[in-house]
């Protein structure tokens, strides 16, 4: 019995499937380069990622909620991008918008998530309040907006209590400070055109002033805004239109019904 309700989802969505075998079967091949190599950190790095992969059929078996192919698919290949070809391919570093179209995209992805939370409040005969399209769509862009606080707020926690790089460097020719003032006063000072900077003495051959994380950070915030605001925009028409719209239908979980 259940080896056919097995088959009979897998043809219910193949799409899926084959997008979710593909991207398992190469996680697995990483990971055994990678323990054999010596290289275990990553190798438990693929560990995790074998277990995220798990959570959208979790949500949907344990929670009873449907989370739509497209959202699926696009979440492991998040994932997938993140961990693989982001940390342990280094794409992070070989490509410099990596990591903004990620932080894009998951301003998107937690927009939908919020969406669909209050979406499904919304449609439980059991609560007895609804929110208008304009609050939806408001609790979905804050709810992104805070999802991106707080993993700024573990990256920095990563760099200061485990010493990596989470908030990547950023190089600027000018800047402006207070502490700087020469005369000690509450005033701003600007410093245009610098050529490099010196730490302990040693000159570390970059023209510019190097900016510890600050940039990146709100960087990451303004893409995660925009991910977020698009996908508000259309989770409020898809609520004005009674739930007509083909395109946002793709992205938003609903409550399965029996």
């Amino acid at each position: 019995m259940r080896r056919n309700s097995m088959k009979q989802y897998i043809a219910e969505h193949k799409k899926l499937f084959v997008v979710y075998m593909l991207l398992r079967i190469s996680v697995i091949l990483v990971a055994v380069a990678q323990f054999f190599n010596g290289n275990y950190e990553n190798f438990f790095l693929c560990i995790l990622t074998l277990i995220l992969f798990t959570i959208p059929s979790f949500v949907e078996k344990n929670y009873h909620i449907d989370v739509p192919d497209t959202l699926e698919v696009i979440i492991l290949l998040f994932i997938y991008s993140a961990e693989i070809l982001g940390e342990i391919r280094s794409f992070y570093v070989r490509f410099p918008f990596w990591d903004t179209m990620l932080h894009t995209l998951n301003g998107f992805l937690a927009a939908a998530i919020g969406f669909s939370m209050v979406d499904i409040l919304n449609r439980n005969r059991k609560f007895s309040f609804q929110l208008s399209p304009f609050f939806m769509a408001l609790v979905a862009f804050c709810f992104s907006m805070t999802i991106g606080v707080l993993w700024e707020f573990f990256e920095c926690a990563m760099d200061l209590f485990f010493h990596m790089d989470m908030q990547k460097d950023t190089i600027v020719t000018s800047i402006n400070s207070v502490l700087l003032n020469p005369e000690g006063l509450n005033q701003m000072i600007r410093i245009d055109n610098i050529q490099s900077t010196v730490v302990n003495g040693q000159d570390l051959g970059i023209q510019g002033y190097l900016d510890i994380g600050l940039l990146d950070t709100m960087k990451d915030l303004f893409v995660n805004f925009i991910g977020a605001v698009v996908f508000s925009v259309i989770g409020y028409f898809y609520v004005k239109t009674r739930g007509e719209g083909k395109f946002a239908r793709r992205f938003i979980p609903k409550r399965m019904e029996f």
